[in-house]
């Protein structure tokens, strides 16, 4: 009987990124190791690895982990808890051993037995985890822990090796013996006869193939995962080797085939059908635009239930729904439910039904990890898109991102690489950048303050793009309050100044795509300081506190990724005390990052009241390590302007005895 691939990322998952060594034995530490407080290498950790190791060896169907870790702070107990995440049936996690080793050489070995707890089942495939968590654990102490892996001789397994965590690893070993007479074909019949892998691996590293199909790697010294502000994806960037059983001669054949095959299955998937059709003809008129027809089904296929953003139904109240699962675009249709990709691909059949041209786009979603071509899988593909062709225009939409408006796409699909149909044909593709002009913020108000820094006032916080994107689909899985408080806490908690209140009072336009999303806050408390004379107050509202990024990063190793463009706007309106005049304003100014970025900030003083105003644009979403120099003496300038201040001169006790 042919053997079947072991699903890599699926049937086979280990949580706990741990060294693996094929019955590795426990090693005595080393007096060094014991006295060990903390480590030169790596400051201020809270664990080191000493040793990480794996070892896999297909033919025999195993795996087995080893690792021994080195406890330098409380946070650092955490990992003496370890979780094995596998597949019930297919996967038995045996073997099991552990010990923790105390500073003074006291030896406490594992003597409890694992958890075995499920996390999660779908249809036929359960996925269990083992937990196991090792005794008496001290600030100092040394973990060491080994667990084998064994799967069904009726599965083959190419490992995927993540070399970097969020630890750094004084030395690592990995060791692969491959399958050598492979006997099987992939679920289109092909036939696999080869072996291909795609190292990502630091400089001087280098993966050792030998004659009878292993390969090893020995590594020391290896950095935490990198941990810097708005970077790219940390799972795009880690080191990493990932080996495949494939078909294919190379990366070229692979793509281009599969690529090919999976715009045969998008064609026959939402080849519209008669129920399409009918559903199509009732909901556009032959007077349409194209852009009418294409705005018209997009709003259709919108308002249907998408299972991203509601409850997952057990599959007893799918029988009893009689839902099925999809096969068809037009089973999407029938049901009035789907996924994101089950709705995606309903409105590709329709916009065909009404004769568009129309084609289906994959993406990776660039939130989660970048598009890596020498990584064999289209499994690395989250979500689909639909391009629509028409008056010469090319038009991205995202129908399966639920409260996305027609014309937007979800900034995770944006700058985002994958594959796509085309009139040239399928092909890989990269889809448009995000513009800053998409996505505002405009927060509005008015501060009335007394004499003694008392203020009282409301806010309206605008948003239009991604910001209204998130909040209407927080709205989809919170009730009113939960998301009030959500949006209190990450809106405006961090920003307001200290000794102020701010809670949101009511949303407008909270499920409206169309209309701008407006947050109406309430704010109270004590502002500024005040002396016998004088009344300090922040210039800038919102930014007084607000932490300004890349200030405190004065180095930069990777890209800085800001998601995508955007303007924020201020526009503060200041009620002064009564007889209270403006001594001091934050200056006007304009500070340019010349094509990247601008900041704008402006004052207006009327009788009895100042309103500040500020803008920041951004108009880039990535930059390069090398031009990190210019972007942080940028945001420094920002920083400084938001330091400003309000200084009001109060009336003396007569004035203000006068006036009354």
């Amino acid at each position: 009987m042919a053997k079947s691939i072991l699903l890599r990322g699926a049937a086979l998952f280990l949580l706990a990124v741990s060294p693996l060594l094929s019955h590795a034995q426990f090693q005595q530490p080393t007096d060094d190791e014991l006295k060990m407080t903390s480590d030169p290498e790596a400051p201020g950790a809270d664990a080191v690895y000493l040793y990480y190791e794996e070892t896999a060896n297909d033919p025999v169907h195993y795996r087995s982990v080893y690792a021994r870790i080195k406890v330098l702070t409380e946070k650092g107990k955490d990992l003496a808890t370890v979780q094995i995440a596998y597949q019930k049936g297919d996967v038995k996690i045996t073997a099991i051993k552990g010990r923790t080793i105390h500073p003074d050489g006291t030896i406490v070995p594992l003597d409890v037995k694992p958890e075995d707890l499920m996390i999660f089942k779908t249809g036929d495939t359960q996925v269990q985890k083992k937990v196991f968590t090792l005794p008496s654990v001290e600030v100092g102490s040394i973990l060491e822990y080994r667990y084998d892996v064994d799967y069904d001789d009726n599965l083959y397994s190419s490992p995927d090796w993540k070399i970097q965590g969020q630890y750094f690893i004084h030395k690592a070993h990995y060791q692969f013996t491959a399958e050598t007479v492979l006997t099987l074909a992939d679920q289109r019949g092909r036939i696999i006869t080869k072996l291909a892998w795609s190292p990502h691996l630091p400089a001087g590293a280098k993966l050792q193939p030998s004659v009878n199909d292993s390969f090893s790697l020995d590594l020391t010294d290896i950095p935490p995962a990198p941990d810097e502000e708005w970077m790219p994806p940390v799972e795009s960037l880690l080191y990493r080797v990932d080996f495949f059983y494939t078909y294919a001669n190379d990366s070229t054949s692979f793509w281009s085939g599969e690529i090919k095959d999976w715009s045969k299955d998008v064609d026959k998937f939402a080849e519209p059908s008669n129920t399409i059709k009918d559903a199509v003809s009732g909901l556009i008129a032959p007077t349409d635009s194209d852009l009418d027809k294409a705005k018209k089904l997009y709003d259709a296929v919108q308002a249907l239930d998408n299972t991203d953003f509601s409850r997952e139904k057990s599959a007893s109240e799918l029988r009893e729904l009689k839902i099925k699962a999809t096969k068809r675009a037009e089973d999407t249709w029938s049901q009035k439910s789907g996924s994101g990709d089950d709705i995606a691909m309903l409105y590709l059949s329709m916009l065909r039904a009404a004769g568009l041209t129309a084609y289906a786009v994959r993406v990776v979603d660039r939130d989660r990890a970048i598009f890596d071509p020498t990584y064999f899988s289209l499994n690395q593909l989250d979500s689909t898109l639909v391009g629509l062709s028409t008056g010469g225009k090319e038009i991205l939409l995202d129908p399966g991102e639920k409260m996305c408006p027609f014309q937007t796409v979800s900034w995770r699909h944006s700058d985002a690489g994958g594959v796509g149909e085309s009139p040239r044909g399928p092909s890989f593709i990269v889809t448009p950048t995000q513009q800053y002009a998409e996505n505002s913020t405009t927060r509005l108000g008015d501060v009335y303050v007394d004499a003694q820094s008392g203020i009282t006032g409301r806010v309206n916080l605008i948003f239009v793009g991604q910001a209204a994107l998130h909040w209407r689909q927080r709205a989809l899985e919170e009730d009113d309050t939960e998301l009030k408080k959500e949006f209190d806490r990450e809106e405006l908690e961090g920003d307001v100044p200290d000794g102020v209140e701010a809670h949101v009072n009511h949303f407008l336009g909270l499920t409206d795509p169309y209309s701008n999303l407006m947050a109406v806050v309430d704010v109270k408390g004590s502002l500024g300081t005040v002396t016998a004379k004088r009344l300090i107050l922040p210039g800038f509202f919102f930014e007084t506190r607000g932490r300004v990024p890349f200030v405190n990063e004065e180095k930069r190793v990777e890209d800085v990724d800001m998601h995508f463009g955007r303007r924020v706007t201020d526009e503060i309106t200041y009620h002064l005390p009564d007889g209270a005049t403006v001594e001091g304003a934050p200056q006007d100014a304009s500070i340019p990052w010349p094509s990247h970025a601008i900041l704008v900030a402006k004052s207006a003083i009327q009788p009895g009241q100042i309103t500040i105003r500020q803008a920041l644009l951004v108009g880039f979403t990535f930059a390069k390590p090398e031009e990190y120099p210019d972007l942080r003496a940028f945001y420094q300038k920002v920083a400084a302007t938001d330091q400003e201040q309000l200084v009001l001169t109060l009336p003396s006790p007569a004035q203000a005895g006068a006036a009354h």
